[in-house]
This record gives structure tokens, C-alpha cells and sequence, in this order.
């Protein structure tokens, strides 16, 4: 069992995955000594027909025993609509390779050219994973760990608050499985940061909710920032500050709510 967030372009969740591990089910089935790459297929089909069907692959190495074939999702069978009746989840990865509806699994000893191993949910192969709109990268590799990352929850966009009322900010943060070390409050635009509760109880992969009370004591708009810095030391940056690539992927610029104070 293992509590995984599921994060993807159109939604965000964290749930608690019952399954068999995955190296189980291979070590069952018996490997050849040349085995190097896995191959998931499964039977969610893509809204555009001529899309390909998605097919991930792994690399052997990369397995550990928290990579899991899921059939239970928050102590029920797998919904629908979340990958039934079975669905491989890859804590501290992107969802785009948590395949649903998961009908074979293939192993083979040579790396097998796929649309969405070699086009789609592609990165730039570099180190800051980054190109400009003028000279893309030509080298890039599959999407994989999360960055680290933190979201506000309460107050939203938009919100009235009270003058010289109690708030408490709330939110989550997550990384890629190795710890929210810190979340960090800013209400003057960055110029100075406060350190928020933590609290997590659902395992190194799961959301760290994180609160902070404050109280407002300006009128007029006010900017909410939250960061998040994992247990290595790596902090989401400003959003000015993060690297441009074509997909936009893996953005984890610091999260800002703007309120007003009334």
C-alpha cells in the first residue's frame, strides 16, 4: 500500500493505492538476464483519433518497491474514471506515466520507439531542463520526478478579508518522495518569509499540509505567497525566475493568492 499524489495538467489529488508490487508481479513471471525495459499498455484511448495509443515505458533501474499494479484506491476498487481495474502508480512521478486501465505489460531487451516516450511529455535533456521559443532544445527526455512544489488552498484569488481579522493560510506541498523539510510565508512580496506548521502523517509521497495565521493590518490588495523547500534543500523559485521550455512542464513557480483587505 502506498499514499501517492496524482498530479497531472488538469487536476491534482492525493490518495492511498493498494496493490501488488510491480517487481513481485516481474520476478513472477521470471526475467531474462537481458531484460531492460518495461512497456505498459493500457486501454484508455485518446480524445483525438489519430492520437496513438498511450503506451510508457520504464527502464528496469528505475523500479523500487513503492512502484505498484493498483487495483484498490482509498480502501475501494479502483474507480472508473481513475484507472480500473488496474493502474500502475509511480510515487514521486508525474502521473503521465501512471498508466490506466492497465491491460499488458511487456519486457524486453531493447528500447521500443513510442509517441509518448519520444514526442509527447518531453523535456529538454539538459540540466536546467530549459530552451527558448528561439533555439529548442534537440535533445529531451521523458517527464519524470516531481519538482518540489507548494499550493495555497484557503484564502482563493479574489477573497474579501477582514481588517485586522484572524487568517489561517492553509495549503500543501509535496516534492518528489523526499520530504517537505519547510513552507515558507511571504505577505510583503518576498521582501521578508515566516516559517508555517507542518503537518504529515500519510507517508514520505503523500501532501504535507502546511497553515500559518495571520492577521491583515493594511487595507487594499495583498499578495499571499507560499514556497515550499524539500529535505535536500530544493526551493521553488519565483515565477520570473523559472526556465522556459515548450510544453511548460514541471512549472513550480511560488504559488501567489491575491485578496483584498476590507
Amino acid at each position: 500500500m502506498a499514499g501517492g499524489i496524482q498530479w497531472d495538467s488538469g487536476a491534482m489529488g492525493c490518495a492511498k493505492w493498494k496493490g501488488v508490487r510491480l517487481s513481485d508481479l516481474l520476478n513472477k513471471a521470471g526475467l531474462k538476464k537481458d531484460a531492460h525495459w518495461i512497456g505498459f499498455n493500457g486501454k484508455d484511448k485518446a480524445a483525438y483519433y489519430e492520437t496513438p495509443n498511450f503506451v510508457r515505458e520504464l527502464e528496469l533501474e528505475e523500479l523500487d518497491d513503492h512502484v505498484i499494479v493498483a487495483y484498490e484506491m482509498n480502501g475501494e476498487d479502483l474507480p472508473y474514471l481513475n484507472g480500473f481495474p488496474l493502474r500502475l502508480v509511480i510515487p514521486g512521478y508525474y502521473s503521465d506515466s501512471w498508466v490506466k486501465m492497465l491491460s499488458n505489460i511487456t519486457v524486453t531487451n531493447k528500447y521500443k520507439s513510442l509517441f509518448f516516450m519520444d514526442v509527447a511529455y518531453r523535456v529538454p535533456d539538459n540540466a536546467t531542463e530549459s530552451e527558448t521559443p528561439e533555439n529548442k532544445a534537440k535533445k529531451t527526455k521523458p517527464i519524470t520526478n516531481m519538482n518540489v512544489k507548494s499550493i495555497i488552498g484557503y484564502p482563493e484569488n479574489g477573497m474579501k478579508l477582514y481588517h485586522n481579522a484572524h487568517l489561517v493560510i492553509r495549503g500543501v506541498a509535496f516534492d518528489d518522495g523526499h520530504g517537505i523539510r519547510q513552507v515558507m510565508i511571504s505577505t510583503d512580496e518576498g521582501k521578508t518569509w515566516n516559517e508555517a506548521l507542518l503537518k504529515q502523517e500519510d507517508g514520505r509521497y503523500a501532501f504535507t499540509e502546511f497553515r500559518f495565521t495571520y492577521k491583515p493590518t493594511k487595507y487594499g490588495k495583498l499578495n499571499i505567497m507560499a514556497k515550499a523547500i524539500n529535505r535536500l534543500g530544493n526551493e521553488q523559485p519565483l515565477s520570473k525566475d523559472i526556465l522556459w521550455n515548450h510544453g511548460g512542464y514541471k512549472y513550480n513557480g511560488i504559488d501567489v493568492v491575491e485578496v483584498e483587505v476590507v
